[in-house]
């Protein structure tokens, strides 16, 4: 099967990364496709720069399922432009915050979420409580601008091996979920230090959507996914417009 891995943000090596977390943990036979938005921010802080990165997000996965993919894993912790990409494409789409989420509470009680900055922390909860884990899970901000996690003399690592600290103590966390895909590479080795499982998004999205082709499960069109109806889309957008199918 192959699957199509999407970076809705602009840089490639945040693209590079989550490939090849995702090529770690793909079965055999799983082809990974990744893709980065030719459209957009260079990362995704917040509900705006989410907003503004759709459209591109959008256009990858259309061709990525003209081109053959089986499944779309969009490689943002915000689930950037999640729904909307359901009801776009007719192959599964998943996210990395709902797979992540969910694969905790297999092996925890209760666990916390690390992410970046403040602003993604509060769009984060939302989601956890969308996805109805807000009573098993908690989120924590460890205060780093994204770009941050591509380089090494930040101190990013340090912040947020404190705040899984913090999650450990004060928050009885049984599990730890890295809450944004630009720090796919460090699960194993968090895991190994804290002794707890770590859950990476973007390896928790891809066995979800190799587990869902292999059931032949896909997206229902019936009503909250169903395709958007024809119309004509004018301006920037006039590209996204609809059309019969």
């Amino acid at each position: 099967m192959r699957i199509l891995i999407v970076n809705p943000n602009t840089t490639v090596s945040m693209t590079e990364k989550a490939a090849e977390a995702a090529r770690a943990v793909a079965g055999h036979g799983t082809e990974i496709i990744a893709a980065t938005s030719k459209s957009g921010p260079a990362s995704i802080e917040g509900h705006y720069d989410g907003a503004v990165a759709v459209p591109g997000l959008l256009m990858e996965i259309r061709d990525g399922e003209a081109a053959g993919a089986d499944a779309a894993v969009i490689a943002c912790f915000d689930d950037t432009g999640l729904e909307a990409a359901r009801a776009l494409a007719d192959i599964p789409v998943v996210g990395l915050c709902e797979t992540a989420v969910m694969t905790a509470a297999l092996v925890a009680q209760r666990f916390t979420v690390v992410t970046t900055l403040e602003r993604s922390r509060i769009l984060i909860e939302n989601l956890v409580r969308h996805y109805g884990m807000g009573a098993r899970a908690k989120v924590r901000a460890a205060d780093i601008p994204v770009l941050e996690l591509e380089d090494e003399g930040s101190g990013a690592l340090h912040k947020l091996m404190r705040e899984i600290e913090r999650a450990l103590q004060d928050d009885g966390a049984e599990a730890i979920v890295l809450g944004c895909a630009g720090m796919a590479d460090l699960a194993r080795s968090l895991q190994r230090e804290y002794g707890v499982p770590v859950i990476d998004g973007v390896a928790a999205a891809v066995k979800q959507a190799e587990a869902l082709v292999a059931q032949g499960l896909r997206t229902s069109k019936r009503s909250s996914y169903a395709a958007p109806l024809p119309k004509i889309y004018t301006g920037a957008m006039s590209a996204f417009a609809p059309r019969p199918s």
